[in-house]
């Protein structure tokens, strides 16, 4: 047979694809007594309206992508809260989320400076937020198992305007697939997830579908924030409370309280920093000094490469720079993290070790549970990264603009009155640092009377602040305490 002979019958195969969810019955133990539970997990098709030439063709697929949902058994839909999680990258799966802190199992790998040996473990998590919601994890197109359909390309989903929309419908799909449009409805997420939810916020409620609440874990909402580029002052001044927390975490500010620390170090970044910075060659050479150190005693590095750096201090050099004479670099995801530096002289790190050891745990443990626990059979390589997603994504929306979400999260806000937004901070979080994220938070244009509709919470942890036990347990609690506060009237 030709290719031209076997073309109608690929199409017709593509258009007849259908949802390949497995379905599971489990029971969890927690502190408030025992809960039944169903899980499905697997592909869900995404599908889109055919129009050409203003003439609607019908629907037609464009991906399938990988879902898991928890349902709790013999739970009223009509009250019973249902949460949307995903991760960020972007192209990352959905499953630090999912095993870290929100589902009804976890990992077991230890943390910064015991460190569990492979092959590592899952447990129960008696604390997981199905105690309160429903929980719905989705893998974006290109991550986890999710892949386009035969004859579309990935990258047309790997974009700003396209991922918002294909999870927007992937949402969409699932509450009326479940009949879940009169539930209470939450989104999570966590790094680049939180870029993604405030615009879905944004997006869905356009479309009529109106949430309850918005959980933001390692928030980042303006990427002009991150942005150490020649002439952008500001991003050194907002990474400066974030270099201090690691610095006293690294005892370089022995006899005194993390809060301290803090405290000062955004002092000195709101003011006095800022007016250094915009001084340049004006600076009289007793104001350098001071100023040097200053930044030498607040981040503990050397008064010397302080003053090398011309007082601007970039977020990759200083994960090497700050324990580089123990011949260590320490984590960018999380700075308590430290490992060997694979070369000591090197202006930036080699490998992130936070991210060395949090990832061979995750992936090793989701792809057992899919397969062992979720009854997951497919053999398609599970990516917890998508291949070059990250490298090959579009912000064509914001040329010669910061990627910011401020103003669609800000008009979710005012649209609905009701949004409520829980903001998750890690101290040790390099990604998407405490103080820059507050900046965002203080520039949404949102009546005053709205701002009591953001709540704040602070971790002795980093990006995935949950791998730290006492964070994680902390954590938890919070999350609940929203989920019941946002869902009742």
């Amino acid at each position: 047979m030709s290719d031209a002979d076997s073309t109608p019958a690929k199409d017709d195969a593509v258009k007849h694809l259908e949802d390949e969810l497995v379905t599971s019955h489990h029971v969890l133990d927690t502190p408030g007594g025992p809960l039944a539970y169903t899980a499905k997990a697997g592909r869900v098709v995404l599908w889109e309206d055919k129009v050409e030439d203003d003439v609607w063709k019908g629907r037609r697929p464009r991906a399938q992508v990988g879902l898991t949902a928890y349902t709790l058994d013999d739970a009223d839909p009509g009250t019973r809260p249902v949460t949307f999680a995903f991760n960020g990258g972007p192209g990352s799966a959905s499953v630090w989320l999912h095993l870290g802190v929100l589902g009804p199992r976890r990992v077991v790998m230890g943390d910064a400076g015991d460190l569990a040996a492979p092959p590592y473990g899952l447990t129960d998590n008696p604390e997981s937020l199905l105690a309160v919601s429903d929980l719905v994890f989705i893998d974006p197109v290109s991550t986890g198992r999710s892949r386009v359909v035969d004859g579309v390309k990935a990258v047309d989903f790997h974009g700003f305007t396209p991922d918002i929309e294909s999870v927007g419908e992937i949402i969409r799909q699932r509450v009326t697939a479940e009949g879940r449009w009169l539930s209470p409805k939450l989104l999570a997420g966590e790094s680049y997830g939180t870029t993604r939810a405030a615009a879905l916020a944004q997006h869905l409620q356009s479309a009529g579908m109106y949430l309850n609440g918005l959980m933001l874990i390692s928030c980042v909402l303006n990427f002009g924030a991150h942005d150490f580029k020649e002439g952008n002052d500001t991003a050194y001044a907002r990474f400066l409370p974030f270099y201090a927390a690691t610095a006293h975490f690294h005892g370089r500010h022995p006899g005194r309280e993390l809060g301290d620390v803090v405290a000062e170090a955004e002092a000195y970044a709101a003011r006095d920093y800022l007016y250094v910075l915009a001084r340049g060659s004006r600076l009289s050479a007793q104001e350098r000094a001071d100023a040097v150190a200053t930044l030498a005693r607040l981040t503990g590095a050397s008064e010397d490469y302080v003053s090398r750096a011309n007082l601007r201090l970039e977020h990759w050099r200083y994960f090497t720079e700050l324990r580089r004479a123990d011949g260590l670099s320490v984590g960018r995801l999380d700075s308590r993290f430290t490992g060997p530096a694979g070369d000591g002289v090197a202006e930036g790190m080699d490998a992130d070790p936070s991210m060395d050891a949090i990832l061979g745990p995750y992936a090793t443990a989701y792809q057992h549970y899919a397969r062992a626990e979720l009854g997951i059979e497919d053999t398609t390589p599970f990516h917890v990264f998508g291949p070059e997603v990250i490298a090959k994504w579009s912000y064509k929306e914001f040329e010669n603009a910061s990627v910011s979400v401020l103003d669609r999260l800000s008009r979710a806000m005012r649209q609905n009155p009701h949004l409520r937004v829980h903001v998750a901070f890690g101290y040790y979080d390099g990604a998407t640092p405490f103080s820059c994220a507050e900046d965002d938070l203080a520039h949404l244009n949102i009546p005053a009377e709205l701002q009591g509709n953001i709540e704040r919470r602070y971790y002795e942890a980093g990006h995935m602040m949950y791998v730290h036990e006492p964070s994680r347990l902390r954590q938890s609690a919070d999350l609940a305490d929203f989920v019941r506060r946002a869902t009742t009237s």
